[in-house]
């Protein structure tokens, strides 16, 4: 636990770097349909697919990626086509 609270800490400012800014960070869901349990859900916003893609593919985030492997586990989806909040 004491891990992944280093990559909390360390991933916010890192996100805030990309711009980016969460939508959504765990709370109630509820799946209706399919065999998909997840425990836990966040969704960020990123100004752009191509922002988010070299968030994901440099360094700093790789770096804080190998500590989230080691202490949790994740999928991550990208979707593209959704309107920026207030648009």
């Amino acid at each position: 636990m004491v891990r992944y609270q280093d990559f909390m800490k360390a991933v916010k400012p890192a996100l805030d770097a990309a711009g980016a800014r969460y939508l959504a960070r765990g709370g109630a869901h509820k799946v209706h349909e399919g065999d998909w349990q997840p425990r836990r859900i966040v969704v960020l916003e990123f100004p752009s697919v191509a922002v988010w893609e070299a968030f994901y593919s440099g360094p700093v985030y790789q770096g804080l990626k190998a500590i989230r492997d080691e202490c949790s586990s994740a999928r991550l989806v990208c979707v593209e086509g959704l309107p920026p909040q207030g648009a």
